[in-house]
């Protein structure tokens, strides 16, 4: 009590004496003994002595949280806001604390100090005290599948509870006992109103270094400018020469601090040079400022206030550890300064420093309980290190607090998109834009997550709205013509594309996509002279540099594509005509400079310019192309999933649709030659000359004319005999299935030229055999969306595996034998952390899949592997190996599958369109589609290729697939998943076959092959799609 008694008579020594900062210094120390109201707002009081209005802000929050009706609260803080500007809500806050004072009968006193305080705003200038008109209730009205309708339709009134708000009530009711002490006295709980706007620096996520938005907040007139937006958290980090010269700009252009009565000439006290200090530092003048902080400290070395401006300013020119030493000298001097504890931890965290980042945070957390503002900067470091739940957790606490920080609400959004909370994700995002409807951040994030849940109408809105806000925005035009691009609508995204690339020429985004838009539409010269700009660029960052090395590789394919275009498409043959190298680097994304040094490059343009190989073709739709086009989009509409991450796409639609058509074609003709001669041949001697003949019929022969720009290695194309299995050149393996499977993957090539689409076994001979397509699960601690429905399906088929074989590998492929203890604690995980803690190391495991053709046999299916991403996330993927024995292993079963469809469909049945004696048809196909799946013999694009040729050899079938693929089902997983194709089959049987009508109106069809004969009529029919 003595101690007590000793400090409040030295507090009014140091304010009679207007040492205002050591009278703060006290008033912390009795804060911290006990939460007293008045104490809180004597704070405030010295704070707006020294001008630090926002803090000045935060004590009268705190004060009126726990006594609502504290009408010398009401007084401070109103004027707090008219220093900073803000009249109109200091004017409400008048009028609110003269409400309470007339209630509670008030000392006379205050209400004359209220009702003239009023009176001077008002005659001051013409403000209203009325709240803005243009609410929260004017933003354009966004639903998805009516997740938002509450807030589409609330206007104002009590709107239907969301699942967000569920979880805000949640985080109450989790926490509502911390509010209390140990005597169960209420304990000082902090709500400052501005703190999202309060200066912090957070780590790009692709450089691990520096800075946010201001560490000072305390300008007295604070404005939305001094706010450092964080525009590219979601997929694109801003890199750090970005970041800093954004930090910059904002900086410079945040309105000046005024000081009335500091001279310029000579320092006054110290409490006002500090606030000078403070002045240059919000002013960008960040040396001046160090000058400053230096004279105090020489004086008081131990000034709190002035180490933490000095490394604020430190932090602002990037010397990161010259602020940490700063900061923690501050918290030498005074242990309790929680802003000292918590912007170094934002220092920590711009080094990259996550687990000493968050201890600071905490720390800081211990002296301001429940405090917005921490909690909102510690959601934020947990969010750029992919703690999310961590960061969900803070960032409910912060907007349960401080119900307006859209910040906040959109980091929010990140995290519960990242943990696959879909419906959490939209209603925050959304909520940030009922705060602020022109915050950028909100509707960039809001329009990349209607394009990740493939909702493209909604997408398109969001980014309308940016440009609305924004028409100069590069990033918005980029977004869109990316978006375009994945609909299928090359032409529109080129427009945008061009829009963002008249404001920043040298956008290296915009020039690669554009160039791939040109490319794919075949306007080869546009794509070339971009391709050629985007390599041609000084770049800054790793990113940037792995899309100069794809723009290497996707000009030589457009130069290709050019020297094929006026010749037959037959002739159009990547996967024979490139050199295995090339393809392999580009699969990689590796530097070209061996490419360069050992493959033929294509000829230049300019060549097939002159042969008359790039001739412009007219594309005139007669009635005939335009009948076959109507029923190819039909029927191409089918492949797409109805999936989260699966964005429907024209082009794609009606490549599909031409694959599938051409495919029935083709294969009619080989069954009904098949049919024919087994009908009119005897079995035994004919056998074999009956399947070279079908093989021959199936096979096309090469078109390769070798020279500039071919393989230097080409392997035999039809080449089966024995010699070649025994010599071990599995490459040259090639059968019937193969070549049927080849007319899709042409097609899936030449419909999107970006994508390196081949046979894993026609790359290098060293990578082939470890290259294989992987599709990941969990990332860190982020669900990848397309694959999210699948991940407690594969969790659990991963447990089954290791149960039934009793091992497991580690990364170097050596066994883990499981000992029984082991095995309990493996069936009783319920998440990647905890499956990964009792195995205790990173491991793989392999699906199995039963061999129809060897009895007995199993193949090797896929691997799933879980390794540890950083300090707590885990990374979840299935991936298919291509081991040479694997290869033959599935060579031998498709080779059978294809057999047996032939057999199915050539015998006694052959020719009818009676569903049910199609069964065993519609089985061989099916198991041949498992067989593939779990094979994924391609680099990528094997799903889309598996689906394609299935409806088309159900179409040869005649049989039609009608109906849509269910909701949340990926056909590819179905079949890595299941044990054997008969298991297969029973999955999707119930879906499918009441889908399929019996059709034979295909055959009446043009033939696809002569209606568009050459590579540049193959090109202009995708390119029209969207016309």
């Amino acid at each position: 009590m003595s101690t007590a008694v000793a400090e409040r008579s030295e507090l009014a020594k140091l304010c009679s004496s207007k040492d205002w900062s050591k009278a703060i210094r006290v008033l912390d120390s009795l804060l911290s003994q006990s939460c007293a109201i008045q104490d809180l707002c004597n704070r405030a009081f010295c704070y707006s002595q020294l001008e630090l209005h926002k803090h000045a802000i935060k004590d009268c929050d705190n004060a009126l949280q726990l006594d609502p009706k504290f009408v010398q609260a009401f007084i401070l803080k109103g004027c707090a806001l008219s220093a900073l500007g803000r009249k109109e809500e200091a004017i409400l806050i008048w009028e609110k604390g003269y409400m309470h004072a007339v209630q509670e009968s008030a000392d006379i006193k205050h209400i004359l100090e209220l009702v003239e305080l009023l009176r001077s705003a008002k005659s001051n200038g013409s403000v209203s005290s009325e709240k803005d008109t243009d609410s929260p209730q004017s933003v354009p009205c966004l639903k998805s599948n009516g997740m938002s309708d509450s807030y589409c339709k609330s206007n104002g009134k009590t709107a239907p509870k969301s699942s967000l708000s569920e979880k805000v009530d949640s985080y109450v009711v989790l926490h509502k006992e911390s509010s209390l002490n140990v005597e169960g006295e209420k304990q000082y709980v902090s709500q400052p109103s501005e703190s999202h706007k309060s200066a912090s620096f957070v780590v790009s996520e692709a450089t691990d270094d520096f800075l946010k938005k201001s560490l000072l907040s305390d300008s007295s007139e604070s404005s939305e400018d001094e706010l450092l937006d964080f525009n590219d958290i979601s997929c694109e980090s801003l890199t750090l020469s970005e970041l800093q010269n954004e930090l910059l700009e904002e900086v410079r252009g945040s309105r000046k601090l005024s000081l009335s009565g500091i001279s310029k000439s000579k320092s006054v006290n110290v409490d006002f040079r500090l606030s000078r200090g403070i002045a240059q530092v919000n002013d960008g003048k960040y040396a001046y400022a160090i000058s400053i902080f230096d004279k105090i400290l020489e004086q008081e070395p131990d000034y709190t206030e002035a180490l933490i401006g000095r490394g604020t300013a430190y932090a602002f020119q990037r010397d990161l550890h010259s602020a940490i030493a700063d900061f923690s000298k501050a918290i030498q001097s005074n242990p309790s300064a929680a802003e000292a504890w918590k912007r170094r931890g934002q220092a920590q965290a711009a080094l990259g420093e996550s687990a000493k980042a968050i201890a600071d945070l905490t720390k800081a957390m211990e002296f301001e309980p429940k405090c917005a503002d921490i909690l909102h900067e510690r959601g934020i470091v947990n969010f750029k290190f992919k703690d999310f739940e961590a960061a969900v957790e803070d960032l409910l606490a912060c907007v349960e607090i401080e119900k307006d920080n859209k910040s906040a609400f959109t980091y929010l959004g990140l995290a519960l998109f990242s943990l696959g909370d879909y419906k959490g994700a939209e209603e925050a995002h959304m909520k940030a834009i009922q705060i602020d409807k022109n915050f950028l951040d909100a509707w960039t994030h809001l329009a990349q997550f209607y394009q990740d849940m493939a909702n493209s109408e909604r997408a398109l809105q969001c980014l309308h709205e940016i440009l609305r806000i924004h028409h100069r925005s590069v990033k918005a035009h980029h977004l869109r013509g990316l978006l375009l691009h994945g609909m299928g609508d090359h032409r529109n995204a080129i427009k945008d594309l061009s829009n963002g690339l008249a404001i920043e020429g040298s956008n290296i985004e915009c020039l690669y996509l554009r160039a791939s838009c040109y490319h794919a539409i075949g306007e080869f010269k546009e794509a070339v002279k971009d391709y050629d700009a985007a390599l041609d660029l000084e770049l800054d960052s790793m990113e940037k540099f792995v899309i100069q090395c794809l723009a290497f590789y996707q000009k030589e394919i457009a130069l290709y594509t050019a020297s094929k275009f006026n010749t037959e498409f037959s002739w159009f043959d990547l996967d024979g005509d490139i050199d295995p190298l090339f393809k392999e680097y580009w699969c990689k994304k590796l530097h070209p400079k061996a490419v360069c040094e050992k493959v033929y490059r294509q000829p230049p343009l300019r060549d097939s310019t002159r042969k008359g190989k790039l001739k412009k073709q007219e594309f005139s739709l007669t009635k005939q192309k335009t009948a076959l086009l109507h029923a190819v989009d039909t029927i191409g509409k089918k492949i797409q999933y109805n999936s989260p991450g699966f964005l429907p796409n024209k082009r794609q639609h009606r490549m599909a649709g031409l694959a599938i058509i051409e495919i029935a074609q083709k294969i009619v003709k080989v069954w009904r030659s098949l049919q024919t001669e087994w009908k009119n041949s005897s079995k035994g001697s004919q056998k074999h000359g009956k399947k070279a003949r079908r093989k021959e019929m199936l096979n096309p022969p090469s078109h390769n004319r070798g020279g500039a720009g071919c393989s230097t290695s080409r392997f035999s194309e039809t080449s089966t005999s024995l010699s070649a299995a025994e010599d071990g050149s599995y490459k040259r393996l090639t059968s019937p299935w193969r070549t049927v499977y080849s007319f899709a993957i042409k097609w899936r090539q030449i419909s999107e030229p970006c994508d390196p689409v081949f046979w894993v076994n026609n790359l290098s001979e060293d990578s082939s055999s470890g290259f294989g397509p992987q599709n990941p699960l969990v990332l860190g601690h982020s669900k990848v969306v397309r694959n999210s429905s699948y991940h407690k399906r594969v969790f659990d088929v991963a447990k089954e595996v290791v149960m039934e074989n009793k091992y497991l590998r580690d990364m170097t492929d050596n066994i883990i034998f499981l000992q029984e203890s082991k095995l309990l604690e493996i069936i009783n995980a319920g998440s990647c952390s905890e499956l990964h803690k009792a195995v205790g190391q990173d491991f793989w495991l392999t699906t199995w899949c039963n061999s129809m053709t060897l009895e007995g046999k199993r193949l090797e299916g896929t691997r799933i592997c879980l390794t540890k991403s950083g300090e707590t996330g885990y990374d979840f993927s299935i991936r298919t190996p291509s081991p040479p024995s694997r290869w033959e292993d599935f060579e031998l079963e498709m080779t059978a599958s294809w057999e047996a469809i032939c057999q199915a469909v050539c015998g006694e049945n052959y020719g009818t369109t009676d569903f049910d004696a199609l069964e065993n048809v519609r089985e061989a196909i099916l198991r041949m589609t498992y067989y593939w799946y779990n094979f994924m013999p391609l680099t990528r694009g094997s799903a889309v290729v598996g689906l394609i040729v299935l409806l088309g050899l159900l179409l040869a079938s005649n049989m039609e697939f009608t109906g849509t693929i269910p909701q949340g089902f990926l056909l590819d997983w179905e079949a890595i998943l299941e044990p054997d194709p008969n298991s297969f089959i029973s999955s999707i049987k119930s879906w499918l076959y009441p889908s399929l009508k019996m059709n034979t109106s295909w055959k009446g069809y043009p033939d696809v092959a002569s209606t568009f004969e050459t590579t540049g009529l193959v090109v202009a029919a995708l390119s029209s799609s969207a016309d």
